[in-house]
């Protein structure tokens, strides 16, 4: 059976970029920019694609934003411009298409009603039967 695709590595295009390691956490283990992204609330596959189609030194200015957000006590700006300099270097070149995020709610939104109707209907046949047995039994 296959993962469903909020699960799955959509757009492998942009694994280098997403699994490259963005800075050091307090630990010593490096922090993946997939990793990161997600902990901004950014999803990570968009945002490559979003820089992507940027000029190199608007997704380079757009990654430093980022990692500034990130605290860090050894990084200085000029740091944070070679890692987004770094960075912007595995992104895949040219547009790549990202279905839009409401197509793939929609999706999730008809199979909800789907299964919203399979269940009262379920749930219908099951009360008629129980009725039904009842009304038997008491014959």
């Amino acid at each position: 059976m296959a993962l469903p695709a909020e699960f799955s590595l959509l757009h492998s295009e942009f694994n280098a970029f997403l699994f490259a390691s963005l800075l050091k956490e307090e630990s010593g283990a490096p922090l993946s920019v997939l990793s990161a992204l997600t902990r901004l609330g950014v999803d990570p596959w968009r945002e490559g694609a979003r820089l992507s189609r940027l000029p190199k030194d608007a997704a380079a200015r757009a990654l430093v934003a980022l990692i500034a957000r990130f605290p860090e006590e050894h990084r200085t700006s000029s740091d944070a411009r070679e890692i987004a300099d770094r960075l912007v270097e595995m992104l895949p070149k040219g547009s790549v298409a990202v279905p839009p995020a409401n197509a793939e709610r929609a999706g999730t939104r008809r199979r909800g009603w789907v299964r919203m109707w399979l269940f009262w209907l379920g749930l219908s046949l099951l009360l008629a039967n129980l009725i039904a047995q009842a009304l038997q039994h008491w014959k």
